[in-house]
């Protein structure tokens, strides 16, 4: 891992993989996730002749990881900072979960003159729901926003069972050995401020072409957010890969590298 270091001096990483004079492509991993979790794609895209730079802002892998101060907003500055320092320019980011709302808390604060392209993973930009938005998070409404995110992840009980996943579970496991699944203050702050979040006018006003990828069988939210979501974006395109949850990338590799490699190929 490379390192970069952010203008309040928290160190952030990164892996470089293909070729140099590709179009780079930057890749965000969800809350928690490290930036080996994109094990599946960093082959497929630099085969294909991209640049890849796996990403691991501050609280993921090997970054550091401070105990506090950690919002939206710093993650997007985070988003910034890594792109200035490596000075990129014509990029197709990759955002999955938290990282997917890291490219529009980005773009909520700069403009979008370095980007080429953005993929969404299986994020919904809204994870309130109410009348005019029902596609985010299974039983996360109005009744209960203070307090649905106060102690963790709530479970929803939608998604694939656990037992019926095979490979797809393996798969998971292995891009998430090593992670800590235990929950700090600092981090329930950031999923709060994750959740309540609305990002659908940053949408509306990013004129680069924008894929929204969900999972038919996602834990978290149904996969009409994502035809949902690219209704917002002036060029925006929707694909739901079946049998397929939350992590998109990872329980349905090959079916989502198809998908990633033809939207970048477009742009």
């Amino acid at each position: 891992m490379a390192a970069i270091t952010a203008d309040d001096g928290v160190r952030l990483e990164y892996t470089q993989a293909g070729d140099p004079s590709g179009r780079p492509v930057v890749l965000l991993a969800g809350f928690k996730a490290p930036a080996t979790s994109w094990r599946y794609q960093v082959g497929a895209l630099t085969q294909a002749g991209f640049q890849v730079f796996s990403v691991d802002l501050r609280g993921h892998g090997s970054a550091e990881h401070p105990n506090a101060g950690v919002t939206m907003e710093r993650r997007g500055q985070d988003m910034a900072q890594v792109l200035e320092a490596l000075d990129l320019t014509d990029v197709l980011l990759v955002g999955g979960s938290m990282g997917g709302n890291t490219i529009w808390s980005y773009l909520s604060q700069f403009s979008a003159d370095r980007i080429a392209g953005i993929a969404i993973v299986d994020q919904t930009p809204k994870m309130l729901n109410t009348a005019e938005w029902p596609h985010g998070y299974y039983g996360f409404d109005e009744s209960n926003a203070d307090t649905y995110f106060a102690e963790e992840i709530p479970p929803t009980g939608h998604g694939t069972p656990i037992w019926k996943r095979g490979r797809r579970l393996l798969r998971l496991l292995k891009a998430m050995k090593d992670v800590d699944r235990t929950l700090t203050r600092g981090e329930l702050a950031l999923l709060n401020d994750h959740a309540k979040a609305d990002w659908r006018p940053v949408i509306e006003g990013t004129d680069v072409p924008v894929l929204f990828v969900a999972g038919a069988e996602s834990e978290h939210w149904p996969a009409s957010h994502a035809a949902a979501s690219a209704g917002l974006a002036p060029i925006g395109t929707s694909v739901i890969i079946p049998d397929d949850g939350h992590a998109a990338n990872i329980e349905q590799p090959e079916a989502f590298n198809e998908i990633l490699l033809d939207f970048a190929k477009s742009l």
